[in-house]
């Protein structure tokens, strides 16, 4: 009896240090550097059009499934190297210049204008995203910081007061921005509402977000907000261009729960034909 309570004890202890070794999950930084079927070069890089006039189809890179859409909103990986050029013909560039490694790829995510709306990208399986590096566009900066917008009507006034630009982040647990809401994370890209005009900022750099905040999910929903906003009939737009840039997108995936617990009974069989053998 003592006997097999110690091996009982010993199955025990050996399959509770075993799982921690089943259930950890494999994390990826998804740079996007391995990408190169561009749609468009120009004399500043090249880009895949995956929004605006001339979209080319949904992409993928780390198994993340990245939408696009012919007249709208959509992602795009780009090395396009112009923080100086303002308006809608440059809106393929980050404003830094170049991705964070200062050498490959980012991600250029335009959203609808259409307040309350988002666009997602779906995960390859249940995932925790762990981080993302974040900036401005040069579009975006130029017409917060500088107000340049060529083409629009009125022109835009640089960011003073009350005014703010968020990028935010909406987990779901199933695909396509559906199920249930895991978490939401904001980033502020352009912040004037401080009392002291010397901390106001728009972002210029690659800063990198924590995103555990979503908690595990299979789609992940990129909106807006901001308290620029035009009404036109029945739907109110916002008035600064909706474009983010984006790198660096880690991610843990995580193993299905009846793969850990196959993967668990056969590491304990075989620690039972051991104890037998001895």
């Amino acid at each position: 009896m003592t006997d097999m309570t110690n091996t009982k004890t010993f199955l025990a202890t050996a399959l509770f240090l075993f799982l921690p070794t089943v259930v950890s999950a494999q994390t990826t930084v998804i740079t996007f550097d391995d990408l190169s079927a561009y749609t468009d070069t120009i004399s500043t890089g090249s880009y895949y059009n995956g929004h605006g006039n001339g979209a080319a189809a949904p992409w993928t890179a780390g198994g993340i499934l990245f939408p696009t859409n012919t007249f709208g909103p959509g992602f795009s990986y780009s090395n396009v190297n112009d923080p100086n050029t303002a308006g809608f013909t440059n809106q393929f560039a980050a404003f830094p210049g170049t991705d964070v490694s200062g050498t490959g790829n980012y991600v250029t995510f335009n959203g609808s204008s259409a307040v309350g709306s988002q666009t997602t990208f779906d995960t390859p399986g249940l995932s925790q995203i762990d981080s993302v590096a974040v900036t401005n566009t040069t579009y975006t900066y130029r017409y917060i910081v500088d107000a340049l917008a060529p083409g629009f009507s009125p022109p835009p006034e640089p960011y003073d007061n009350d005014d703010f630009f968020t990028l935010r982040f909406t987990g779901y647990d199933d695909i396509g921005g559906t199920g249930n809401v895991t978490g939401i994370v904001d980033f502020t890209l352009a912040d004037y509402r401080f009392t002291d005009d010397a901390n106001d900022f728009a972002i210029a750099d690659w800063q990198t977000v924590d995103l555990t905040g979503l908690g595990l999910v299979r789609s992940v929903g990129l909106g807006f907000e901001s308290e620029r906003a035009s009404t036109f009939g029945s739907t109110t737009f916002y008035d600064t261009p909706t474009y983010a840039a984006l790198d660096n997108l880690t991610i843990t995936a995580v193993p299905e729960p009846t793969s850990m617990v196959a993967v668990a009974m056969i590491g304990l069989a075989r620690i039972r034909r051991r104890i037998r053998r001895c």
